[in-house]
């Protein structure tokens, strides 16, 4: 999956295309794994580059094959969808 590189992203909008947790954007961006920009002083406006974006599916994907390929974690014990549903 790729997005444009020059579109800009709102974090609901990322939580809805990729299909995860609003804190998971926040904590990607607040570790430094997801760049971001912040528009305006006091609370602001928050948006993620297309470009940052690839770069952290990217990553994802990369710690994805360490974990689930190369290493011996569960790609069924680290989905959040339950068995019955899959």
């Amino acid at each position: 999956m790729r997005v444009e590189d020059n579109a800009v992203f709102r974090v609901r909008d990322l939580v809805n295309l990729l299909d995860v947790s609003p804190n998971t954007v926040y904590r990607a961006i607040k570790t430094g794994e997801l760049d971001a920009l912040k528009f305006g002083s006091g609370k602001g406006t928050l948006r993620v580059p297309g470009t940052a974006v690839n770069v952290w599916l990217g990553t994802c994907a990369e710690r994805g094959y360490a974990d689930f390929v190369q290493g011996d974690q569960s790609p069924e014990a680290a989905d959040d969808v339950p068995a019955e549903v899959a």
